[in-house]
């Protein structure tokens, strides 16, 4: 077996290769590995993880753990690099600003462990193929993808960090406006709504801990789908801390409070477009956001592979038992 750690040094407030190579030298003499069993690598642009995780893939005749230092679009390119090699299973070490594909599975502590990672194990988990490319997580469209593609243009603004950033691009697109109208196609299903956003969840958070799908699980073949009805400006704030919490969604079905304003399906495949003429839907998948005049989402079933740290494995993995 060979370990190789994918550091992104532009991940998150800090930049994690100042002290992170001491921390993972010294975790893995304690694991038992010599120096040649694991490689130390510092991601340089985007798309650089999934560079160097398809070539180790293609390179290694033995099994493979590939770690990633950084966030989720990290997470993901060196997921998709590795998609295909079954010998190949890759972990995260959260050292983004989101770190969402974690919820689904522990804590972030644990996930910072770096003992308790290389104890871990694989886990098999279903892959979604977006229009965006794969995602182990959550595609999403509408307000809240507009909040994220907005971003990036206050940033440039003078001291406009990220909460601020976030806070503009919330204010724009609530001055703006509210929903669209969408034709979604869910496994044959044909539904027209007016809408304020959407989630397709294989894994449970996005967009920073928001708990859009409370109880999906990652390996059941299925995706959760929920789409939000387009509401006043007034009635936002209130759906969207029960949305933010999980609690729209419990003992699989959409609670009381939650029922005027969700509509739930659980599908195979789901695919979206605007029906109201302005032009394209806006889109993300760990944190990637784009205008797509279609959106697709498929599952598929059991194509990723994924470290856990030793805690959340073997509560995986005793819950998949106990299923059985």
């Amino acid at each position: 077996m060979h370990t190789l750690f994918l550091l992104n040094p532009a991940a998150g407030k800090a930049d994690c290769t100042h002290t992170l190579p001491q921390q993972i030298a010294a975790a893995a003499a304690g694991a038992g590995l010599a120096p040649e069993d694991y490689t130390i690598r510092v991601t340089t642009h985007a798309g650089h993880a999934r560079e160097l995780s398809r070539a180790a893939a293609q390179k290694a005749g033995v099994e493979l753990r590939i770690f990633t230092a950084g966030g989720d679009g990290t997470f993901n390119e060196a997921l998709t690099g590795a998609h295909g090699f079954d010998k190949t299973a890759v972990g995260c070490l959260p050292y983004g600003s989101g770190n969402d594909f974690l919820r689904t599975y522990g804590t972030k502590e644990e996930f910072l462990d770096l003992n308790a990672q290389l104890a871990g194990g694989a886990v098999p988990i279903d892959l979604m193929r977006t229009s965006l490319g794969l995602s182990a997580t959550i595609c999403a469209a509408g307000l809240d993808a507009q909040v994220a593609y907005g971003i990036p243009k206050f940033r440039r603004i003078p001291l406009c960090g990220g909460e601020a950033a976030y806070a503009l691009s919330i204010v724009q697109q609530l001055c703006g406006h509210i929903g669209r109208r969408v034709e979604y196609v869910i496994d044959g299903e044909v539904l027209t709504v007016d809408c304020l956003m959407c989630a397709v969840c294989n894994g449970r958070a996005y967009g920073g801990g928001f708990m859009a799908g409370p109880e999906a699980q990652p390996d059941d073949g299925w995706l959760d789908v929920f789409i939000v009805r387009k509401v006043s400006r007034r009635v936002i704030a209130k759906l969207l801390m029960l949305y933010k919490n999980g609690q729209h969604f419990q003992n699989g079905q959409l609670t009381e409070a939650a029922k005027p304003y969700f509509i739930y399906r659980r599908a195979k495949s789901v695919s979206l477009r605007a029906a109201d003429g302005r032009g394209p839907i806006i889109a993300t998948v760990d944190g990637e956001c784009a205008p797509c005049k279609q959106v697709s989402v498929q599952v598929q079933p059991l194509a990723g592979r994924v470290l856990l740290p030793l805690p959340a494995y073997q509560r995986f993995t005793a819950q998949k038992a106990a299923v059985k």
